[in-house]
């Protein structure tokens, strides 16, 4: 019979609190859990800021800019999570993604966050080809549609 799995007290991936044998009021540790859950799957962030929103609402996720201020100090680049009237910090993970609803663009993280900037219109050249533009043109608005490209 193999060994039993001993666990530490946190996930690896995005330290979700565990359970362990004997543990006193074990609900807030599942609790804080379900809120990580709650927040991170299938990610949607209202936008990207530098400090809290004035009036945060539960439910919502955030994504910290740079220099970031009053509860948000020192959590640059996390996803802030607004839970049961807290702030929880998420690090964020190569192959996560999240969809920016003040965008309605994609973005997925890779060392750091990242967002395929729309290629520019076709323009010049000595022989100009109005199908291949008109094709590229329309290849651009359907990307933009699917949220790979932010809206122009």
């Amino acid at each position: 019979m193999p060994d039993p799995i001993i666990f530490d007290s946190t996930s690896p991936r995005f330290a979700l609190p565990l359970l362990f044998a004997g543990q006193a009021q074990k609900e807030a540790f599942v609790n804080e859990a379900h809120a990580l859950t709650d927040a991170l799957l299938h990610l949607a962030i209202e936008g990207e800021a530098a400090a809290p929103p004035t009036t945060p609402v539960e439910g919502t996720n955030w994504l910290v800019a740079a220099s970031p201020t009053g509860t948000w100090a020192g959590q640059e680049g996390k996803i802030a999570c607004r839970q049961a009237g807290n702030w929880l910090f998420v690090a964020p993970r190569d192959g996560m993604r999240l969809l920016d609803k003040s965008s309605g663009q994609e973005r997925r993280y890779a060392g750091g966050w990242l967002a395929p900037a729309a290629p520019a219109a076709p323009s010049g050249g000595s022989t100009i080809d109005g199908e291949a533009r008109t094709a590229i043109s329309a290849l651009v608005a359907a990307l933009r549609t699917a949220g790979v490209f932010p809206p122009s």
